[in-house]
C-alpha cells in the first residue's frame, strides 16, 4: 500500500527537522516499521503494508507538530516504541500492562470494547453502570502510557452542577471540582499505585481536570478520556472532540439513561452518537445489563429500570 500526505503549508524549517541530519529520522522509521518513505520538499510517499504505512504516516505528523526545533533521535524511538503488538494471554484475550495483572475482558461486549479503543483513534463507549465502560478505558490509557504509544493521560469529567450551585461548595477551585473528578482518581490509584499516579501528576504525564478546562487546547500524542459525557451539551461535545490532536486516542464513555442536564436539554452524547455513527475511524460499544460486572443485583437493577421507562 502507498500512503501519500501533503505537509501544508509547507514549512522548511520543520520539514528538515523532521527528516532529521541526512533524513536520519526517516531512515530510523524505515527500520522500525518496515517500510518505504520517500519525499520532496513538503510531498512524503511511504510504501508498505497497510496498518504499517498508516503507522509511519502517524508517526511523520506528530513529528511535525513538534518540528519547530530539531528533533532528537531518541524522540523518534519513543514514538515507534509504542508500535508494539498488545500481548494476549492463551485465549486470545488483550492483556494490558497495569498494577493489575488478572485484568482482561469479562464480557464479549468488554473485549469488542476494547479492541475498537486499541484500532480506532476515536472510540464511544455506551451503556449503564457497572460494565467497565471508565475503567477498562484508563487501563487502556495506562497500558498506553506504559507502552509508551502516548506520552500523556488526559481524563476529564463534565461538572454538572459548575453554574450557580458549585459555588456554594466550600473551598477553592479544586476542591470544588473533585468529588465530580474523584472516580477517575480512584481508577487510577488501582491500576497504577498512588506513589505511581503522584509522580505522573509531577511530571505532567497525567492530568484530570473539568471538561471546561479542554477549551482551546490541541492535545497531541495523548490519551484522552472524557466520563459521563451523557452531561455534556452539544456544544460541549463538539469542542471536545475537536481536541484530539495527532498520534492522540480518545475514548468517550457516558450512560444516556442518566442524564443530569436540565430539562430540555439535549445530551452531547446523544447527538454526537447519531452523527458521527457512520464517521470512518470512530468505533461505538454498546453495553447492556448483561455487560455488568458489579453485585448481580445491578444488572437487576438496571433490567427493571429500562422496563419501567419501556412501560
Amino acid at each position: 500500500m502507498i500512503v501519500r500526505h501533503t505537509f501544508a503549508p509547507p514549512n522548511n524549517a520543520r520539514l528538515s527537522h523532521l527528516c532529521g541530519p541526512m533524513d536520519e529520522h526517516l531512515r530510523t522509521i524505515e527500520a522500525g516499521l518496515q517500510v518505504s518513505i520517500a519525499h520532496r520538499h513538503e510531498q512524503f510517499k511511504i510504501d508498505g503494508p497497510k496498518a504499517k504505512a498508516n503507522r509511519a504516516l502517524e508517526v511523520l505528523q506528530a513529528l511535525y507538530e513538534i518540528a519547530a526545533r530539531p528533533i532528537a533521535a531518541d524522540k523518534v524511538q519513543l514514538m515507534l516504541a509504542g508500535d508494539g503488538e498488545m500481548a494476549q494471554d492463551a485465549d486470545g484475550a488483550m492483556l494490558l500492562q497495569t498494577r493489575r495483572s488478572d485484568l482482561k475482558a469479562r464480557t464479549p461486549t468488554q473485549s469488542v470494547y476494547l479492541e475498537n479503543i486499541a484500532s480506532h483513534d476515536i472510540t464511544f463507549g455506551i451503556g449503564p453502570a457497572g460494565t467497565g465502560k471508565t475503567y477498562l478505558a484508563v487501563a487502556m490509557a495506562v497500558d498506553a502510557l506504559e507502552r509508551a504509544s502516548v506520552q500523556r493521560i488526559v481524563l476529564t469529567r463534565p461538572a454538572v452542577e459548575a453554574g450557580e450551585k458549585l459555588g456554594f461548595l466550600p473551598g477553592d477551585l479544586s476542591q470544588k471540582v473533585d468529588p465530580y473528578l474523584r472516580p477517575l482518581y480512584d481508577a487510577l490509584y488501582d491500576l497504577m499505585g498512588p506513589d505511581r499516579v503522584a509522580k505522573a501528576f509531577e511530571r505532567n504525564t497525567l492530568e484530570i481536570a473539568p471538561l471546561a478546562f479542554m477549551r482551546g487546547r490541541t492535545l497531541n500524542n495523548a490519551f484522552i478520556i472524557l466520563d459521563e459525557a451523557q452531561n455534556t451539551t452539544p456544544e460541549q461535545m463538539k469542542m471536545f472532540l475537536t481536541r484530539i490532536g495527532f498520534g492522540s486516542k480518545c475514548v468517550v464513555t457516558g450512560d444516556v439513561s442518566q442524564i443530569d442536564l436540565p430539562k430540555g436539554q439535549l445530551s452531547g452524547l446523544v447527538e454526537a452518537e447519531h452523527i458521527l455513527k457512520r464517521v470512518k475511524g470512530i468505533a461505538h460499544t454498546r453495553f447492556t445489563s448483561k455487560d455488568v460486572v458489579r453485585h448481580p443485583l445491578v444488572a437487576r437493577i438496571v433490567d427493571a429500570y429500562d422496563a419501567a421507562r419501556k412501560a
